[in-house]
């Protein structure tokens, strides 16, 4: 069954509402003008619609039948604090502010499916509508699940997607286990002592600690971690100095860290520590070491996988649907929810990502031929979740 002839008679109408929020971005927290078009959409279409979670955050609610089985759908909302470089009309009016990972393409994905199964409301259950705010750095979908989210809205399992440029339009992807990974952040700084540039004997730079720390925590990987594993340690930046002919006391490092076994996460924590101390005391300096954290690997389960993956050979056709798609290294708050019930994310095709389309680029788009295969994927997920007993 391919794309579901009546979500393409209001595909025009998604656009305009996809390209309104593309040109409209808000930061984690901040989404009040998305909230407000995502609430005022689900009121018309005649869901129930639930506000104040995480601050910004909206759930809309159908109901018909007597079962007690629902589902979760979820979409965010949050845009990138980076610049845009599009000149198309609905390129961001906001500096500083881009949906540059297509969050305003999921949130109209989702707003589309509820338009569908409000219409329609071919299934015997509940369907929660699940519009999270902060998921760029700001754990919105931790905060909504502290908040509550599945005592107030019980699900049996929830489900997302999230737009995927290398993957074509009409195709779909997904696996069970590990998709995406966890992600970290460290900071490293280094304490020396200062002094002349014309005269470094007579100081300890930083700077050479610094250069061989970095090279240091790229062994990790290399000779740490097994090989079967995956693993990055990536820095972000150095800080440090002020001057051409000044060798500063201190100097700061930061930067990211990827992995998807719990063993691999304490080990590269515990010798990031090492590296960085170790490398400091050789020269007579310290290091310290401020570790965070952040998202915890996006695990799918492995029933919910395969049950998107069937849906999703419904819409697309069983060639287009990649049921092993290797997992990659970005992170993703969805996985609190995956902590909290069963379910899956999958990936839908975004296009080549040619021409600087890729996530996280100042050129990045959303797809808008993508949106109908999104909200078919999602009114299917329902109405086969929420089938009839018979």
């Amino acid at each position: 069954m391919p794309v579901i002839p009546a979500v393409l008679d209001f595909a025009n109408a998604l656009t305009e509402i996809r390209r309104d929020i593309h040109a409209h971005p808000e930061l984690g927290f901040e989404e009040q003008r998305t909230s407000d078009i995502v609430a005022t959409k689900l009121a018309e279409y005649g869901c129930e619609v639930h506000r104040g979670l995480a601050t910004t955050g909206v759930v809309g609610t159908l109901r018909r039948g007597n079962s007690l089985r629902a589902i979760g759908l979820r979409a965010d909302m949050d845009c990138l604090p980076m610049q845009e470089l599009n000149e198309f009309a609905h390129r961001s009016q906001y500096d500083g502010k881009m949906h540059g990972c297509g969050h305003d393409g999921h949130t109209t994905v989702l707003l589309g499916a509820a338009r569908y199964l409000a219409e329609t409301r071919n299934f015997d259950g509940t369907v929660h509508f699940i519009f999270q705010p902060g998921e760029e750095g700001y754990g919105g979908g931790r905060v909504m699940v502290q908040q509550g989210l599945f005592d107030k809205f019980p699900c049996d399992a929830v489900f997302a997607l999230h737009n995927k440029p290398g993957i074509p339009v009409g195709h779909i992807a997904v696996r069970a286990g590990p998709l995406l990974a966890a992600s970290d952040r460290f900071d490293i700084r280094i304490k020396a002592k200062g002094g002349h540039a014309a005269q470094p004997h007579h100081g300890i730079d930083p700077f050479v600690i610094g250069a061989q720390t970095v090279l240091g925590l790229q062994a990790i990987v290399s000779r740490n971690v097994d090989p079967i594993d995956s693993a990055v340690i990536t820095i972000g930046f150095m800080r440090g100095g002020s001057a051409y002919n000044v060798i500063p006391d201190e100097l700061h490092i930061g930067g990211t860290v990827r992995s998807f076994r719990p063993e691999v996460r304490d080990l590269l924590q515990q010798r990031i520590g090492e590296v960085a101390r170790g490398t400091a005391a050789l020269h007579g300096a310290a290091a310290e070491l401020d570790y965070r954290r952040g998202y915890p690997p996006t695990i799918n389960h492995a029933e919910e996988a395969e049950f998107a993956a069937d849906v999703a050979a419904e819409i697309c056709g069983a060639d287009a649907v990649n049921r092993n798609v290797a997992p990659a290294l970005g992170g993703e708050d969805f996985s609190y929810m995956l902590q909290a019930r069963p379910g899956a994310m999958v990936w839908l095709g975004n296009g080549p990502g040619e021409g600087g389309c890729m996530l996280h680029n100042a050129r990045y788009d959303f797809n808008d031929g993508a949106i109908p295969v999104g909200v078919s994927f999602f009114a299917r997920l329902a109405e086969r979740f929420l089938a009839a007993q018979k």
